[in-house]
């Protein structure tokens, strides 16, 4: 579905009940389609440990005092 900014003003309400039920709408200038509303997706949860890296131990030693100097440490 297409529709105008000002009717977009008009009956947002009841257009997202109608993204909300899976439409999808399109917002135009003129008749420049400039957004789409699309329903929200629901994402599921990211395990700890997705990516296959580990950090390596020096990351936990200290910075040397010229980096430190140079931070305004």
């Amino acid at each position: 579905m297409v529709v105008k900014v000002q009717e977009a003003k008009t009956r947002l309400s009841a257009i997202l009940a109608e993204v909300e039920r899976g439409a999808e709408v399109v917002i135009a200038r003129g008749d420049t389609p400039v957004a789409r509303l699309i329903p929200m997706v629901d994402l599921p949860a990211r395990e700890w440990g997705f990516v296959p890296y580990r950090v390596p131990l020096s990351f936990f030693e200290g910075l040397p005092d010229a980096e430190l100097d140079a931070w305004g440490q």
